[in-house]
């Protein structure tokens, strides 16, 4: 035992990670004696599980005694057969060179029964031993099918409409719900409102003094709601085509913007990463859902609970109570900001969008379905989906992307084109949203223009076949 030490003797300081190390290979001497290298194969284990992959794959097969042994012929044979268990490789007597005997074999009561499983029954020579089958365990795995829903086939979309107007970018668009018109909002600080048929400009709507970032259209009033980066909330009649309610409570600029199918409430989120609830007559503000880290940049809300799903640059989605003004639950499987979120039409499920992966939920539990099957890799801005299962994603670097929301396979990946005199890094998608019958879809780009889209009708399955694979490994997070 060393004695006490002295105030002469220097004690060696101990950082954290020297006794992490130290701890780490402590551990290892206790439980890893031998470096490098695996444990031994258990031959007991290994016979186990052969012999219940066995079990499963031939328990339908009943073993049957021998046939009697047939008295030796003499003579010539043209009867061609396996030779038997004993392996020998004389002919019996009187048997010409080219005759082989037959050795006793497996006589099922049915060759062409099926087990109660469904599955064709296999026939086994009896006489074998276990030893010489398991040498194969290839033939004795059971291969699965996939199980990862087909895709649908659809037809490939093609821009057939690029309609200019806007000063700066565009950054927001919403249709009406007679699918009469459809509004954009734009840096350029102005709402502009087209014909869907011709996409000829109907109205030009002024009184924002930054650029507008979110629109809705309200589908039980003639109100349309919009929300910029000026920090106003504001609600424009369309009888009159002026602002009659401005909503103040937002600290920066208002990115997100949505209208409640059932009551007379408006959510906006931004830059302070609060959403607000507002109630659209009163222009009070009923809550604001804190919670969240950094801004809000998407926000839906449905008529039962959760009532109102928000997402965020904090990278979480927020599921709220809008009773109580409480969150109900934050899912965190997001590694970046999740700039775009878009509900099902018709199905209890939405997706997000952010730059790490597009992801599919089911509600109202938020519980994690899948991943699409590609990556776009870029920051992605908008999607939209429509009652026929396409969901279409737009990036920052042009790229549009359509998946068949059952299987989330990509089916086409195109690229916007930028309109001439623009540069090609302005070719980013801010906004896209399908008409009220899903047959079109707007695009809002940083060209400044519009563009529409449509089915090409012309694609067959045939000309434009499914190029799908079934992924390997099916990723849970």
């Amino acid at each position: 035992m060393p004695g006490p030490t002295t105030e002469g003797e220097s004690i060696e300081p101990q950082s954290l990670k020297k006794l992490s190390i130290k701890s780490l290979k402590r551990a290892l001497d206790l439980f890893s004696p031998v470096h490098g290298q695996f444990p031994p194969p258990d031959a007991e284990a290994k016979k186990i599980r052969l012999s219940h992959k066995m079990k499963v794959a031939f328990g339908g097969v009943e073993p049957v005694s021998h046939p009697p042994r047939q008295p030796e012929q003499t003579g010539t044979s043209s009867a061609l057969a396996l030779p038997g268990p004993e392996g020998s490789k004389s002919t019996q007597k009187g048997v010409t060179e080219n005759a082989i005997v037959v050795g006793p074999t497996l006589q099922p009561k049915g060759l062409n029964s099926i087990g109660t499983s469904g599955k064709s029954t296999t026939i086994i020579p009896a006489n074998v031993s276990s030893y010489e089958r398991n040498f194969s365990t290839s033939a004795l795995m059971e291969r699965i099918p996939s199980r990862w829903p087909r895709p649908e086939w659809h037809a490939p979309w093609k821009n057939y409409r690029v309609i200019q107007g806007h000063l700066g970018w565009v950054r927001s668009v919403a249709f009406d719900p007679s699918n009469e018109w459809f509004c954009t909002g734009s840096a350029d600080r102005t709402i502009k409102i087209w014909d869907v048929a011709t996409g000829v400009l109907k109205l030009t709507l002024t009184g924002h003094i930054e650029q507008v970032r979110g629109l809705a259209v309200s589908n039980r009033h003639t109100y349309m709601f919009s929300a910029g980066d000026d920090k106003q909330v504001k609600c424009w009649d369309l009888e009159q085509n002026k602002v009659i309610r401005s909503y103040h409570g937002h600290l920066s600029g208002v990115y997100c913007l949505a209208l409640h199918p059932t009551l007379d409430v408006l959510l906006t989120g931004g830059r302070d990463s609060v959403c607000r609830v507002w109630d659209i007559r009163t222009k009070m503000q009923i809550f604001a859902l804190t919670g969240h880290e950094s801004t809000v940049c998407s926000v839906f809300t449905r008529p039962m609970d959760p009532q109102v799903v928000t997402g965020s640059h904090d990278t979480t989605i927020k599921f709220w109570d809008l009773r109580y003004g409480k969150t109900m639950t934050t899912l965190t499987h997001h590694k970046k900001s999740v700039r775009a979120m878009t509900l099902h039409p018709k199905e209890n499920a939405f997706a997000s969008a952010s730059a790490d992966n597009t992801k599919k939920f089911s509600l109202p539990k938020g519980e994690f379905c899948h991943n699409m099957l590609s990556q776009q890799k870029t920051i992605i801005n908008a999607m939209a989906v429509n009652e026929d299962g396409v969901m279409v994603t737009g990036g920052d670097n042009g790229s549009l992307w359509f998946w068949d929301w059952k299987s989330g396979h990509s089916f086409q990946q195109t690229e916007t084109i930028v309109q001439p005199g623009s540069l090609e890094s302005e070719a980013g998608i801010y906004a896209a949203c399908y008409d009220q019958t899903g047959s079109r879809l707007v695009t809002c780009e940083a060209d400044k223009t519009i563009k529409m889209w449509k089915e090409d009708e012309n694609a067959t399955p045939e000309t434009h076949p499914v190029n799908f694979k079934p992924p390997k490994e099916i990723r849970r997070f």
